[in-house]
Parts: structure tokens; sequence; C-alpha cells
């Protein structure tokens, strides 16, 4: 492997990035879009707005589409990414990791960061993919219930396993095999997102916080309590408190979390459903504690002594972004090469040292410990055995239960 690039950011140089972030553009950062258009657009629209375009609500087809493979011809890979995903050098002009794929490979990565929110992405490449054409694009990265949607429509192809064996061998147990995806025949993890309560100690003032019956039912809490407005995490949370597995909850226990959590509205328990925006709340002491994304945590704990975390007993909410390759791609092998050298643990830990999400390599531990101590031993990047036995997952929802719960949860939060 390549040796870790003196020119990459530092952690102090990445958290100062964020914190002008924080007070710039952070209200829009790739976090907050990508969950406002999981919970939000299908809040206002539902299925129903893909339906409307011509795209079917449930797949009519399994099993992608392949394309004419040039990869041996042309020593290209074309990859879609969101926007702040990827290391950068002190320029920001270079992915170190990029880089080095193609100086091993001799494939040129054209790298673009054009995805800013599933909806929108999906109404760009939509037209291509169902008229059974390509898309311009090799490699995508999607959350994990457009990617699911993606694969039942039949509109990604079929991974080759032989191509790749480093993400077959460590890709994390927590991660192998989701129901919209079982054995990762389609996909596989680019990073892992972490819901968990966050806190602000000195908000706290010595009140004890360890479940989100906490959140919901200690008195003196009352208004200083927030939940986020993507209803997987808020409701998932709730469901684990309840005793309810999120992976295999039914309606009525969907109707009983919104019941609990109308309760807490009402009483003034809640003070307001956030999306990213939650962080000033927390860091100011607005919130005493909250629902929260593992990733804000991770910079809001360096920039500040009052802010951590706890996962409760119950255990905590995980999603995924996953790497796909669409039909009509004309360069699959290539890609999947790329997908496999992500899996590598020493580019692995690169990525994670910049991006600070959590990573889904096994063995990736010390080689970022390497790069970035404080990060190696960090639970919310790489967790532990105890912590990944504490993650669940929300359960593909049927296109009936999507509109039905999402329009429930909006009325919930007054969206």
């Amino acid at each position: 492997m390549e040796q870790y690039e003196p020119d990459h950011l530092s952690p102090a140089q990445v958290a100062a990035v964020r914190r002008s972030f924080r007070n710039g553009r952070a209200a829009m950062t790739r976090r907050s879009l990508l969950r406002a258009s999981a919970g939000g657009a299908l809040a206002v629209g539902g299925l129903g707005t893909l339906s409307a375009c011509g795209i079917p609500a449930a797949g009519s087809t399994q099993g992608g589409v392949p394309a004419d493979d040039r990869s041996a011809k042309e020593k290209t890979v074309d990859f879609s990414n969101w926007t702040e995903y990827m290391d950068v050098d002190k320029s920001e002009k270079q992915h170190p990791t990029l880089d080095q794929f193609t100086k091993r490979t001799g494939i040129k990565v054209k790298y673009t960061e054009d995805i800013n929110d599933n909806n929108e992405f999906f109404g760009k490449i939509k037209p291509q993919l169902a008229a059974g054409q390509d898309t311009g694009r090799d490699l995508i990265v999607l959350t994990d219930w457009l990617a699911g949607r993606l694969i039942r429509l039949g509109w990604v192809q079929k991974l080759d396993p032989s191509l790749l064996p480093h993400a077959y061998a460590n890709l994390s147990a927590q991660f192998r095999s989701p129901d919209w995806d079982p054995g990762r025949a389609y996909s596989y993890v680019w990073q892992g997102i972490s819901t968990v309560i966050a806190y602000n100690k000195k908000a706290l003032d010595g009140i004890e916080v360890t479940s989100v019956s906490d959140l919901l039912d200690n008195p003196r809490l009352k208004g200083r309590v927030g939940f986020l407005s993507e209803m997987r995490d808020s409701i998932g949370m709730t469901l684990l408190d309840m005793g309810k597995d999120p992976a295999t909850f039914t309606a009525d226990d969907y109707d009983a979390v919104i019941a609990r959590l109308q309760k807490a509205v009402d009483k003034g328990q809640i003070r307001r459903f956030t999306g990213n925006d939650y962080t000033s709340d927390l860091t100011s002491g607005d919130f005493a504690a909250c629902i929260a994304w593992a990733g804000d945590v991770v910079q809001l704990k360096a920039d500040s002594p009052d802010i951590d975390f706890l996962i409760p007993d119950s255990g905590y909410m995980t999603s995924t972004d996953n790497l796909l390759i669409p039909n009509k791609a004309r360069h699959k092998t290539n890609a999947e090469r790329l997908i496999d050298y992500y899996y590598e643990p020493r580019p692995a830990a690169e990525l994670a040292a910049y991006i600070n999400y959590v990573c889904p390599v096994d063995g990736v531990k010390p080689e970022l410990a390497k790069i970035d101590k404080d990060a190696a031993n960090n639970p919310l990047i790489i967790p532990d055995k105890a912590m990944a036995a504490k993650s669940h997952s929300f359960r593909l929802l049927t296109p009936t239960e999507d509109t039905e719960f999402e329009e429930k949860f909006a009325k919930l939060t007054g969206a």
C-alpha cells in the first residue's frame, strides 16, 4: 500500500474547516440534505411523487442489466458521490486515496460530488434508467432506502464476488445482510450512520439521562429535548426503547410510538423536531439532550467539552450510504475494483480519518491509529463489538406503509 500522505489535513484542521461550515453553509451539510430527502420529501409527496413521474412504486424486475464492459480498453471509472464525502489534501483539489488507486491500477477516476439529495439525484438518473440507457456513471452512492428501491426496480447491476475479495472478507458483520439487499449482491457500504443520544453536560446540570424514556418522561427536561425530523431515526429509537425491534415492528407498534411521542409533544416535553440544525440547539444549551447523528457528535465533541453521547441499553439505529453500479455502466469491472480498494484497511483508514463516519471495514483500527489515535478509539467511527451488537436497522417498508407512516409522522412533527 501507499504510505499515508503528509499533506492530508490534520484532525485539528478538519475540525476547523467543519466549524467554518457550521457557521456558514452548515445548515445545508451533506447530512442535513440527505436526511431532508429521506424524511421531508417523502412526507410531502410520498411514493406517489415517484409514481406520478412514471416510476412504479414497487420493483417490477430483479437483477440489473449489464452493458458492454469497456474496462479493459478504457482505464477509467465515473464516480458520483455526495459533497464533503471524500478525503482531500491541503489544496482541497486532490483526493489522495483516489490518486493512490490510480497510481496503483492505472485507472483514472472521474470523481464528481453531484449528489446533494437522494430524490433530486434520482430525478437526474431516472429517465436514462427507465429507458435502459447509460447514466454516464459507473458508481453511485445512495442511502439504504433508495438503494433498496433501485435494486427492486432492477436498475443496478449484480456485483461480481470474484472482483471483491477485500470487500467480501472485510465488511463488518452488522452491515452484511440488510433486508433490501440480502448478502450484499448489489451493493457495498460506503459509510455507516449511527443515531445516538447526545447531551450537553452543562445544560443537564446533574440530571441523569440513560434512555429515550428519560428524554420523554423526566419533567426536569421539559422543553429542552430534541428529536429528529427523520422518521426512521426518531421512530426507530423509540421502538427500541419500548422493547420493539425496528426490523420487525408492526403497524400497531408504529401507532403506539406515534401516540407516545404525541403525548410528549402535547405536554411540551419535546421542544421541537429538527434536521441537522439541532447542533446549534445542543451547543447553546437550548437542548439539554436530543436524538443525534454520530457524525455530528464527533465534530461537536471536538469543539466543546460539554458535548457527549450515550448508547441506550435498548440499542441504537444504524443506516448506510451504499456503493452501487447502475445499469448500462460501461466500466463495471473498474468500478468493482474501486469498491474493493476502499475495503483494504489502509485507504479505508485514510477515508475514515477525514470524514469521521462509521467505517464499515473490519481490521481498519490499527491503520487508523497510525493516522489519528483518537479516531481509532472512537466507537462512533470504529464501533467495538459491544456497540455493534446494539445496532439496529429500520425494516424495508412497503409502498403503502411508506406513504402512511410518513403522513402520520409529518402530522406529529407539524411538517
